[in-house]
């Protein structure tokens, strides 16, 4: 078995990067090679932010890293049987989901009104098949449902009202609004609506920006897939919809190039249409998953203001994780390997 091989890159300040290419300013890029033997790998990001080590208690990073294990082992069960990688993402994401801990399902941030919306996407890079729910309230699982929109309609998005019914009508599972709501993320939205008021109230700072979780995977069959599912920003202006259920921005597979799910501040992601560039300059201008994830992330739009994450993968199973954050809790697990983990991005997946 060809030994696993990473390479971490960090710029603080003025610090330089020769190494990754990547300008002046807090970023980190972890590439995690697969081997020659891999039959297939999954790769999983909990979320970028600015929490360091002194800002979670060490019970709770505890818990975070066994989710993000159990995560991994959810979806390599499936590949290990054969499952196409969009099942085996299904699976890892609804474990998060079902986490209090991250951002999305039953841990989602609050908007405006004290309620949580939830936003998800998946695609098969075989064939570019996608499938998507924005603005979600009672689907209890939102990655399940964007895979049903995937597998069994012609449409690529439902939203609101029009997502929770059709996720009804076909058999997931549903859950009451107040399901969603946690003590930790009411208390969040409370400390958000003190910090902004007036004018400002949709302006969120820190990790009330971020959060969002994802997973990219190549499946026995050689195919990549790409999932993300979110509650979005606490305090967000209601209606109020980012980049996980847009393709192309949050979201993105094509086997020809490369998988993506990312996680950050939605608006520059979905502007600088981050997925689904990172993938065409890896196709069309022969770069480096690395080269041009660090090229969207770090010299694109931390420039301009967004920060957040990816994790992306190539056809050979090589994954490369980006953050331009404090830290990115993030995983892989292939074949060959056991499932490896990392909460900050000081760190490596161990």
């Amino acid at each position: 078995m060809k030994e696993i091989q990473r390479i971490v890159c960090r710029s603080i300040a003025t610090a330089s990067l020769a190494l990754c290419g990547v300008a002046a300013a807090e970023s980190m890029t972890e590439v995690v090679a697969a081997g020659d033997t891999a039959n297939w790998v999954i790769a999983i990001h909990g979320g970028a932010g600015s929490a360091r080590r002194a800002d979670l208690e060490p019970e709770m990073e505890a818990q975070i890293r066994a989710d993000l294990i159990a995560a991994l082992e959810a979806g390599a069960a499936l590949l290990e049987q054969g499952a196409p990688g969009a099942e085996a993402i299904v699976a890892a994401l609804t474990l998060l989901e079902d986490s209090p801990l991250f951002n999305a399902g039953r841990g989602a941030a609050l908007d405006e009104h004290g309620q949580a919306r939830h936003d998800a996407s998946i695609m098969h890079g075989k064939d570019l098949a996608a499938g998507a729910i924005a603005g979600s309230s009672r689907i209890r699982n939102p990655i399940a449902a964007a895979h049903a929109v995937m597998a069994s309609t012609r449409n690529v998005m439902l939203h609101g009202d029009g997502a929770d019914w059709f996720a009804a009508n076909n058999g997931l599972e549903m859950a009451e609004p107040t399901y969603f709501i946690t003590a930790r993320r009411y208390q969040s939205l409370l400390d958000e609506r003190a910090k902004n008021t007036g004018p400002t109230a949709y302006v969120p700072s820190g990790d009330a920006l971020y959060g969002t979780v994802g997973a990219v995977v190549l499946d026995r069959a050689g195919n990549l897939s790409a999932g993300t599912t979110t509650g979005g920003r606490t305090n967000k202006r209601f209606g109020r919809i980012g980049d996980t259920p847009i393709i192309g921005a949050g979201t993105y597979a094509s086997n020809s190039s490369c998988a993506v799910s990312a996680t950050g501040h939605g608006e520059y992601f979905m502007r600088w249409t981050v997925a689904r560039d990172i993938c065409a300059r890896v196709e069309l201008a022969d770069e480096s998953l690395e080269q041009a994830a660090n090229t969207l992330l770090v010299d694109k739009l931390l420039p301009e203001g967004g920060t957040g994450g990816v994790v992306t993968m190539e056809p050979s199973g090589k994954t490369v994780f980006v953050a331009t954050t404090a830290n990115m809790r993030r995983g892989v697990m292939s074949s060959n390997t056991p499932p490896r983990v990392a909460v900050y991005s000081d760190e490596v997946v161990q």
